[in-house]
């Protein structure tokens, strides 16, 4: 089980659908999340990519010198650039960051969006385009160990003679990661990436998820790693952890939701459907757990406005502990976490959470260790009592 963070690149705030409470996004504040989920133990964060937010792989660049020892998972979009320079920059950052590079292969699913990029492939084709793209990523990687070069010539791209010069630190590359919920996304996933992501949906229809990529992958002769992107608003209590749950709603109203739904709707991402039917962008600001609570402890209300992973575990520590532990007997070993604001909720889901996790998890976690006490000082005297 390895517990990932998020850096917001996209923006941060203590409510959604608002300006109140908003924190600005620029590099100190991606730091101060980078440095956080760094000493706390987390495995590594997430970068995401797309119009709406700060370069993915700048920053992950920018963060090599605050971190010691987080792995950095950056979104890479095919098409946007070559895949022979793609596989350049995942090369050097491998290199500067000494092996702590994880690369998120994201398709897209907005036509708008990708259109504003130069980009005008239908749903299915993409994908083509998308597996052609990480084939000849992962193979001039994987050559550059031993100098070798790659000639490829595909329906949507081509190479001829292409190196790398200076290898990755990773072999044969840094791992892929790759999330999508339509056929051509799980062929693709079970042909060529190394971990499977899911966005957060029942546990039910996850483990359908898994096991249609599974036997893909198997077809292939491969066996993959699977994870799942979630948000998380864990409280001491479960009441607590509810309504923090409705104070994140509470600066919302109808037409926000409204035409955060129009938009989703004009996208043909399958995953961001599945999220928009869970919810019907409905929702009661009296009881935000009526028709957002999906299955016990996993809330719609964030897919509300937020385009992609639109799901939160909400409880109190055992009973997100559990349903992490749950999500984890499918066959889940990476866990993306993420809940607002960033910062903030880092801290609090380390505190709350890591101590119920599994055994050998929780000594991963732990601090390297320290002499004195732990906790401030009673009275500038005594020590407090170790926590059980």
């Amino acid at each position: 089980m390895k517990i990932f963070w998020f850096i917001p690149t996209h923006g941060d705030s203590r409510y959604l659908g608002s300006s109140r409470g908003a924190r600005v996004a620029d590099h100190a504040y991606f730091k101060q999340v980078a440095i956080a989920a760094d000493s706390l133990g987390y495995e590594g964060v997430l970068l995401p990519t797309g119009r709406s937010c700060e370069d993915s792989w700048i920053v992950a660049a920018s963060l090599i010198d605050a971190t010691r020892r987080l792995k950095f998972l950056v979104a890479l979009r095919p098409g946007l650039v070559a895949p022979a320079q793609s596989a350049r920059m995942a090369a050097t950052l491998d290199r500067l960051s000494g092996g702590r590079l994880l690369v998120n292969l994201v398709t897209g699913g907005d036509p708008e969006e990708l259109a504003g990029d130069g980009q005008f492939l239908d749903h299915a084709t993409r994908y083509e385009e998308s597996a052609e793209f990480i084939r000849i990523w992962r193979e001039l990687l994987a050559r550059s160990h031993d100098g070798g070069s790659l000639d490829f010539d595909g329906r949507h791209l081509a190479v001829k003679g292409g190196k790398v010069l200076y290898p990755p630190i990773s072999r044969p590359y840094p791992p892929v990661f790759f999330g999508g919920s339509s056929a051509p996304a799980h062929e693709l996933a079970a042909a060529q990436v190394d971990t499977y992501l899911t966005w957060g949906e029942a546990p039910e229809d996850v483990a359908a998820k898994i096991a249609d990529v599974r036997e893909r992958a198997a077809a292939h002769g491969r066996t993959l790693r699977y994870g799942i992107r979630l948000h998380v608003i864990v409280r001491e209590t479960e009441d607590e952890a509810w309504r923090a749950a409705g104070e994140l709603l509470s600066q919302l109203d109808e037409a926000t939701v409204a035409a955060a739904q129009a938009r989703f709707a004009k996208m043909d991402s399958v995953g961001q459907r599945r999220m928009a039917e869970l919810h019907a962008g409905r929702f009661d600001k009296a009881d935000v757990r009526r028709g957002l609570e999906i299955a016990p402890n996993l809330w719609a209300g964030v897919g509300l406005v937020r385009g992609g992973a639109g799901t939160a575990l909400v409880g109190n520590p055992h009973q997100v502990a559990e349903r992490i532990k749950a999500y984890a007997d499918l066959g889940l070993e990476y866990f993306v976490l993420s809940g607002y604001p960033h910062l903030d909720e880092a801290h609090r889901f380390a505190e709350l959470v890591f101590p119920l996790l599994p055994l050998d998890l929780r000594e991963k976690l732990s601090a390297p260790a320290l002499t004195g006490p732990f906790g401030e000082v009673i009275a500038n005297h005594d020590a407090p009592k170790a926590a059980a």
